[in-house]
């Protein structure tokens, strides 16, 4: 099966033109072009889900700059692994970012490495935060479940005469808490 070549152009607002991007774009003979005019920062694009939705392995999806195609470097950087993971080659021309050559590989390693670190400062920044608050007498974690309603939902349960909705209303206990202490009951088979 042969591979495609997308262009996805994206303007933020109505009154914005994108004729600037799609001539860029057809200088690079691609099979089809997905426009949007929308602000970046809305996180519905439906044409970049349309895209997404298109790719196979082996297409190409060519952007003027990375500006067009993520509303942050967050974004950014989880679009950029997302084709990679699945073998999409992606093309930004201002920034002569192209990930089928070396040095793109190259940079979509340091990407990668920029968002894993990110990832390892938010579990750094929780476990900071929980040691802060048992500090201050704060504990975390799931509430303690009352003994007593619990009993009374696993009979109710039990007795076959009730839906877990109507046993979640009757007790006050969640039906996550009602599955999981069913599920403990159970001999491992």
């Amino acid at each position: 099966m042969a591979s495609y070549t997308y262009g996805y152009a994206r303007v933020s607002t109505r009154q914005q033109e994108l004729n600037r991007q799609l001539d860029l774009l057809k200088q690079y003979n691609c099979h089809e072009i997905l426009t949007e005019k929308l602000s970046g920062t809305k996180t519905d694009r439906p044409e970049l889900n349309r895209l997404k939705d298109k790719l196979r392995p082996g297409d190409m999806v060519i952007v003027e700059s990375f500006s067009r195609l993520g509303r942050s470097t967050k974004d950014l950087i989880e679009l950029v692994a997302y084709f990679e993971e699945r073998e999409i080659k992606l093309l930004s021309v201002k920034e002569n970012f192209d990930t089928s050559t070396p040095q793109g590989k190259l940079m979509m390693t340091v990407f990668q490495a920029f968002s894993q670190f990110e990832r390892d400062l938010i579990v750094q920044r929780t476990k900071e935060g929980l040691i802060s608050a048992r500090a201050r007498g704060r504990q975390g974690g799931r509430p303690k479940v009352n003994e007593r309603e619990l009993k009374k939902a696993l009979n109710l349960y039990r007795s076959e005469q009730y839906s877990v909705s109507e046993i979640v209303e009757m007790t006050g206990i969640s039906r996550a808490t009602l599955y999981r202490y069913l599920k403990q009951e159970q001999p491992n088979s």
